[in-house]
């Protein structure tokens, strides 16, 4: 068993920590992200997400309690507050890229190390996204190249794909755009030479 077990089989925080020479094994968390989410309802979105990384983490570790566990996850919130959940249909996606066009949101994400059932490390970070103005034509032959690979991804964007031409300005780390706040959790592994230093 590796030193270290991904709560997820996200593509992209896979992809992440394999370009970052990780040794890892990736097991999905199978966690009712749905109750948490109710049981949270007003919550601030950093706090959700930090408790959304928490229960994947936790969940796999209590089936392998020797290893460190990292749980990943990533909200897309509108300037209103509204916190978009990932689309479940092509008409969904629709209506979110239309809501978020011409405007800023936020994407949160969160990474929690879970070690024998219990956290002992966690990062949230937050990357503002301008999204360009997106005319009806553009958002469907967007979705007619990405749906429904994009079904998946909070906002409707794979940025390392055709979801970078939703932009116009993008502040803050790329990781976490990708899913995961990349450097904060490779810093803490090398603290606990599961990398080199």
């Amino acid at each position: 068993m590796s030193a270290l077990v991904l709560a997820s089989q996200s593509a992209s925080r896979v992809a992440m920590l394999s370009a970052a020479g990780v040794p890892f094994v990736a097991e999905p968390a199978h966690a009712d992200e749905a109750a948490l989410k109710a049981a949270m309802a007003g919550a601030p979105p950093r706090d959700l997400a930090d408790a959304l990384a928490e229960l994947k983490a936790l969940k796999v570790s209590a089936r392998h309690p020797q290893a460190l566990v990292l749980g990943s996850d990533s909200l897309a919130v509108l300037n209103d507050g509204t916190i978009l959940d990932k689309p479940t249909s092509r008409e969904e996606a629709r209506e979110h890229l239309s809501r978020m066009s011409g405007k800023r949101h936020d994407l949160v994400s969160a990474a929690v190390i879970a070690q024998g059932g219990r956290p002992v490390w966690r990062v949230v970070d937050k990357a503002k996204m301008f999204v360009r103005p997106l005319s009806p034509d553009f958002i469907e032959r967007y979705l007619d190249a990405e749906w429904p690979a994009i079904s998946g991804c909070v906002g409707c964007y794979r940025i390392e794909g055709p979801g970078a031409q939703l932009f116009s300005r993008i502040d803050g780390s790329q990781f976490t755009v990708l899913g995961m706040p990349l450097l904060p959790v490779l810093s803490f592994l090398r603290e606990r030479g599961v990398l080199a230093a």
